[in-house]
């Protein structure tokens, strides 16, 4: 069994964050909110319903614990050359699919370069995925980047 490389718990902790509101919650719980793609979430990325209780950090360690697990599944089950290849490329892509989900890595062509083992053009496949909503989102250009990053690293 493969684990949920930790460069990839890190990515998703550092763009995601753990969002704390209103500021006057003492016990510092997250409380659902709006991502920038219009999508309910809380904690650390975590898709939920806009009447989420509010949650504490440890429980959202959790969710992300576990939404990590199954976009490591997804990235293994779509992706399988990624099982035997650097722990930075499937950090890399396991972050790409908590992001932007299953789906969307499975019918990509980014998924194709990566199973022909096409690392060249990879980092040019991760580059086009950088809009929520419509439009360009810094967040998603310097999380793309964060990405290339781990897999340049991977050489």
């Amino acid at each position: 069994m493969i684990d949920v490389p930790v460069a990839a718990i890190e990515l998703a902790k550092r763009f995601e964050g753990f969002h704390r509101v209103p500021k006057i919650d003492f016990e510092k719980r997250a409380y659902p909110y709006l991502c920038p793609a219009g999508y309910w979430t809380i904690g650390y990325g975590h898709l939920c319903d806009p009447k989420h209780p509010p949650i504490t950090e440890a429980e959202a360690e959790r969710y992300l614990a576990a939404d990590l697990a199954t976009a490591l599944s997804a990235t293994l089950r779509y992706c399988p050359v990624l099982a035997i290849g650097s722990e930075g490329r499937l950090a890399a892509i396991v972050d790409f699919t908590f992001n932007l989900g299953a789906g969307r890595l499975q019918t990509s062509t980014l998924r194709r370069r990566i199973n022909k083992a096409d690392w060249e053009n990879v980092p040019q496949e991760l580059r086009r995925w950088i809009y929520g909503g419509g439009k360009v989102l810094p967040g998603l250009v310097a999380r793309r980047t964060a990405e290339i990053g781990l897999l340049s690293s991977a050489k």
